[in-house]
């Protein structure tokens, strides 16, 4: 039986950095029961680093930051508040955990693996929210792996 690997075509939109925080935060949400999209367009035309989804219908939002200037020159997470049940972000061990809001969770990352150094506080969505953020999020799922299959077809991944 010949394995085929699928390549995925390099963003652009994220550093090394915060790349590798992406995969290790990717790797510790699904050891906890979450499936990930990455940079997915919200309803409000921000665009979220990595929105997870658990089997309850949980989501979740992590921002990545890569270093201390990434947050101070980005405020526009707390936007991602109002599309999400509980709100992270992901840095490096290099970035100082202080300086982020006592109100959001904490993700320590490498390209390996990550740590949740602090959960992040539930404010769950209203229903009709979640219904759209769900259906958002398996359409441009199903979309980007139809666009892997049909590279040359008429898909428009972002919205």
């Amino acid at each position: 039986m010949q394995m085929h690997v699928i390549q995925l075509p390099v963003d652009g939109r994220q550093s090394e950095t915060a790349f590798a925080v992406a995969r290790g935060t990717g790797r510790l949400l699904l050891s906890l029961g979450f499936y990930c999209v990455s940079e997915l367009p919200l309803p409000s035309g921000r665009r979220a680093d990595i929105v997870a989804v658990n089997d309850r219908g949980g989501i979740w939002i992590v921002e990545i930051k890569s270093s201390v200037a990434d947050f101070r020159a980005d405020q526009k997470w707390m936007d991602y508040r109002l599309h999400c049940d509980r709100l992270f972000f992901a840095t490096t061990m290099d970035v100082p955990c202080d300086i982020f809001p006592p109100d959001t969770g904490l993700i320590v990352a490498d390209a390996f693996g990550a740590d949740m150094k602090c959960d992040a506080p539930e404010h769950r969505l209203p229903a009709a929210t979640r219904k759209g953020m769900l259906l958002r999020f398996g359409q441009t799922a199903a979309m980007r792996l139809q666009a892997l299959s049909d590279p040359t077809g008429p898909y428009q991944i972002d919205r």
